[in-house]
């Protein structure tokens, strides 16, 4: 049951900062909501909850497993990427940003599905 929370979770991230980018692109003033700028954290903080959780009741470590380490690593570059579509002053920037975190996205889910750090 946590590892199907953990992976609605994770497409709801992704569904969630997509849509959000393309209201930045647009400069839409939906955007300043307070709920949408809530709800991102709340999913988050879910998400990383039950992987924690996942982890803990499958007894695994990202020291021991080389791919959860890399999963890390793959989010730490995700909210990066994702932190610059939202802030950069240039729609250049943003795409780079949007490009970057769907990119670091795609990676940490076929390493999910992998258990390889180069699922590719």
């Amino acid at each position: 049951m946590i590892r199907n929370l953990h992976v609605a979770l994770a497409y709801v991230t992704v569904i969630g900062f997509a849509a959000r980018a393309l209201l930045r692109f647009s400069e839409a003033p939906l955007l300043q909501q307070k709920w949408l700028r809530i709800a991102p954290h709340v999913i988050d903080t879910l998400l990383l909850v039950a992987g924690v959780a996942l982890a803990v009741q499958i007894s695994i470590s990202p020291l021991a497993h080389g791919w959860l380490a890399a999963k890390i690593v793959g989010l730490i570059v995700y909210i990066g990427f994702g932190v610059m579509t939202m802030r950069a002053a240039t729609t250049p920037l943003r795409l780079v940003g949007f490009a970057g975190a769907l990119a670091a996205a795609a990676y940490i889910f076929a390493v999910a599905f992998t258990k390889q750090v180069v699922p590719f």
